[in-house]
């Protein structure tokens, strides 16, 4: 797209506070993504779930993206229709699953579904709330992915050939910012009010906050399109179908999309499950464990611009994907050794594992932008977030019954508010072994993706600030 030297996106201000706009609406979105994992451990007492009935319902964020290409439409209308009117969009279909996950788990389904895949008993008798619940955290997880990549869209409109690294860091590190929230506050809105659904409420009153602020982010936008109608600038040359297989040919796409599902596969489903690990492998209380997990996101939020930073200005980004890779790895073998149980321990793994999240996504999204051209971008984030749920769709799945199958250790008896709670005990070396097989895989597509950058030339070890 021809450059225009006085229009609003020109302006540092005007894409500073676009960007603020955003990833407020980010924060929003991740904060429900989230709400429930501290929760964990309530849900399964007072809805009389199991490991596997939890994550079931966790898993059901992908249901719909993966399943019935949700995520791949999602793309196309982005390309179509453009940012605005698909993040509305997604915003009203994340309210949509919001309530009903909400009414699922506020105690107004009953009763049991006999869940099975073929004839491998996987699932069985599930409470009829798990599945209620997982289809309105489908529907969600539609918006959340959809709005994902129209931030990520409108994100690099703003600040191609500017601090477009810096910028994406900044509006995922703002997102983690829910995502913290969302560790260390559901626990105690669920002690004041008794409720276990109480955190899903507030969830949804920051989604309407996010909306309207979201539709200031259209009347900018739609401002700098008039400068450039105006100025006789020309959009990229239209979305067509067509281009879906161009997409898919593209091996340095398929290099960062394996990439991205199976780094996520192992910070994302790891994150769902961290509190309950806190609180029995390192014998921290329930009340305090949440703030831990915590520490990933913030660390994130500090860390991602700065690393983004270092790749507008030095670039590296490959390299910069594999170094998060390794750190990745060595986190989760190291929370897998029983031995390690002390406190400070699993604040610095926590810590060291926020670094990793802060590296590869600084240099992941600004690499698709560089590999893919502009009229495509939105179908490319659509298809590497489509494989991307397929992890976090059936990683959650696969640890809450490997915890159910091989993990028990015990039961404890509980009080609680007068009435006595079964606490099943895990031990959680298996899952952390699981999480680390997916950075090791995840290091061999990073030099992979390095190589054929490295052959075809498209940049990514070069800075993204234009001179």
């Amino acid at each position: 797209m021809t450059e225009l030297k006085s229009s609003l996106r020109e302006s540092k201000s005007a894409r500073w506070v676009v960007l603020v706009l955003v990833s407020f609406t980010m924060m929003c979105m991740y904060y429900l993504t989230d709400a429930m994992a501290p929760l964990q451990q309530n849900l399964q007492s007072t809805l009389n779930w199991s490991a596997t009935d939890y994550g079931f319902f966790t898993s059901g964020y992908g249901w719909l993206n993966v399943f019935l290409l949700m995520l791949i439409f999602s793309g196309m209308i982005l390309d179509k229709l453009g940012t605005r009117f698909t993040g509305i969009l997604a915003i009203f279909i994340m309210l949509i699953g919001a309530g009903i996950k909400y009414w699922a788990i506020s105690g107004h389904v009953n009763g049991n579904f006999e869940l099975s895949i073929s004839t491998w008993q996987l699932l069985g008798e599930t409470p009829k709330s798990a599945v209620i619940a997982g289809l309105g955290f489908g529907i969600f997880g539609v918006g959340c992915e959809m709005f994902g990549i129209s931030a990520n869209k409108a994100v690099v409109r703003w600040f191609k050939g500017k601090e477009m690294a810096l910028a994406i860091g900044l509006n995922t590190s703002t997102g983690r910012i829910g995502t913290a929230l969302a560790m260390f506050t559901p626990l105690p809105l669920y002690n004041l009010s008794k409720d276990v659904s109480a955190p899903i409420l507030l969830s949804i009153l920051l989604l309407c906050i996010g909306l309207l602020v979201f539709i200031f982010f259209t009347v900018l936008d739609k401002r700098l399109d008039r400068e450039e109608s105006d100025a006789g600038i020309l959009s990229d040359e239209e979305f067509k179908f067509s281009d879906v297989a161009e997409i898919a040919r593209n091996r340095a796409f398929w290099y960062i999309a394996m990439l991205c599902v199976l780094f996520y596969s192992a910070v994302f489903p790891f994150i769902k499950f961290a509190t309950n690990l806190i609180v029995q492998k390192f014998t921290v209380p329930d009340t305090f464990a949440g703030y831990i997990p915590a520490l990933l996101p913030f660390s994130a939020l500090l860390l991602t611009p700065l690393f983004g930073g270092i790749s507008d200005k030095k670039g590296k980004g490959a390299t910069i994907m594999i170094i998060g890779s390794i750190l990745l790895v060595c986190v989760h073998l190291l929370f897998a050794i029983p031995s390690l149980n002390s406190f400070p321990i699993a604040i610095g793994l926590v810590v060291i594992l926020g670094i990793a999240f802060s590296l590869v996504p600084s240099a992941m999204w600004p690499a698709v932008a560089k590999i893919i051209p502009h009229n495509k971008l939105g179908t490319a984030y659509a298809m590497t977030f489509w494989v991307q749920n397929w992890g976090l769709m059936g990683v959650p799945l696969l640890i809450g019954y490997v915890l159910d199958k091989y993990c028990i250790t015990g039961t404890i008896s509980k009080i609680v508010d007068g009435k006595e709670q079964i606490i099943t005990q895990y031990n959680y070396t298996i899952p952390m072994l699981i999480f680390a097989c997916f950075g090791v895989i995840a290091i061999l597509f990073a030099f992979l993706l390095k190589a054929e950058d490295k052959q075809m030339g498209y940049g990514l070890e070069k800075p993204n600030v234009r001179d």
